[in-house]
């Protein structure tokens, strides 16, 4: 069975219980967190909040100049004023370079030129180093124009093996 084949029934479940329609738009706790894709995390529990608390932006690798453009949403439109910068141990970004990815999907239709054009336009944003990684996306939006000089901005690592959020080293 395909997995979307299961969301009406699920959201049947959900939406029997949901209470949450009322929430405001911007998030009450005027937070962006940007975090990995990976599906292992799940943000909102993670460290304490709740539907409505905060905008989460998801990429791999949870890339804050991925992120630029909600980021810029979020703060000039929903008034959120603080970015919490999140990476998490094992993570697949890790584990490749630029040049290792374009190899596998160019190798993957060889003669292809439209594809070979196309994904060697492409920075995947591998992670060398989770630490230095989260310093250099704390730093990017430190210095960004477009981000508000008055943001409070924090980075943390996520340990996927024991569920723990190292203390905020990365301001």
């Amino acid at each position: 069975m395909s997995s979307h084949q299961e969301f009406i029934p699920a959201n049947e479940t959900y939406s029997s219980s949901f209470n949450k329609g009322d929430l405001a738009l911007p998030p009450k706790k005027r937070l962006i967190v940007v975090t990995c894709m990976d599906a292992r995390i799940e943000p909102l529990s993670q460290i304490g909040l709740d539907l409505g608390d905060a905008h989460i932006i998801r990429n791999a690798g949870g890339s804050a100049r991925e992120a630029l453009r909600s980021i810029v949403v979020s703060q000039r439109l929903l008034a959120t004023n603080q970015i919490a910068v999140f990476r998490h141990t094992d993570c697949g970004m890790l584990t490749f370079t630029n040049e290792q990815l374009r190899e596998q999907v160019i190798a993957a239709s060889p003669g292809n030129a439209a594809i070979a054009e196309a994904v060697n336009a492409i920075d995947f944003l591998p992670i060398p180093s989770l630490e230095e990684n989260v310093k250099a996306d704390v730093q990017f939006l430190k210095e960004n124009p477009l981000v508000f000089e008055a943001t409070t901005l924090t980075g943390w690592i996520y340990d996927v093996h024991t569920g723990k959020v190292c203390k905020n080293v990365f301001r």
